[in-house]
């Protein structure tokens, strides 16, 4: 298991918090506008389209839902990363996003492990999966790294997931 903690609605891990969306901060993604917290390249093109997503969601952001990835060594949202919830037989999809001049630090893999294992603690939630283009390695490497392994795909695509006994068993 890896090392995160809850602290109200944040998730904190060694480098990183995890910090649900403000209303302000989604109009200001919507509106292209930009906020001093923000890395000079956030949101990226993902991230607006999550944003309007969330902003449509009639429940609101759930809690268990979107979050916005800030460096703790700088306080700048670079990414963000999210389940799409409500869950589907006790799954939920995941999903996420750094924005490019912070990728390549590991920061995806360690906000995807927290966030997975945060998740498998919901009520009615017993697998975590995502789908990945095969072209795209980097993303195949951090879905491992987040502790998901592929179990089905196609020639283009693959499915990966985690279940909760696989991570008790870590």
């Amino acid at each position: 298991m890896s090392s995160f903690s809850l602290d109200g609605a944040d998730l904190t891990t060694d480098r990183l918090v995890l910090r649900p969306w403000s209303g302000a901060e989604l109009t200001a993604v919507i509106r292209d506008a930009r906020l001093a917290h923000w890395a000079a390249d956030f949101p990226a093109e993902g991230d607006r389209v999550i944003a309007g997503v969330i902003a449509e969601a009639p429940e609101g952001p759930a809690e268990y839902g979107h979050r916005q990835i800030v460096e703790r060594s700088t306080g700048l949202v670079v990414g963000s990363l999210g389940l799409f919830w409500p869950p589907r037989d006790g799954c939920v999809e995941f999903g996420y996003g750094v924005v490019a001049s912070r990728r390549g630090r590991g920061y995806a893999s360690e906000a995807g492990r927290a966030l997975v294992e945060f998740a498998l603690t919901a009520p009615g939630v017993h697998t975590v999966q995502a789908d990945v283009e095969l072209s795209n390695p980097a993303s195949v490497r951090v879905l491992e790294k987040a502790g998901l392994r592929r179990w089905s795909g196609d020639a283009g695509t693959a499915r990966f997931r985690i279940t909760a006994a696989d991570l008790s068993r870590r």
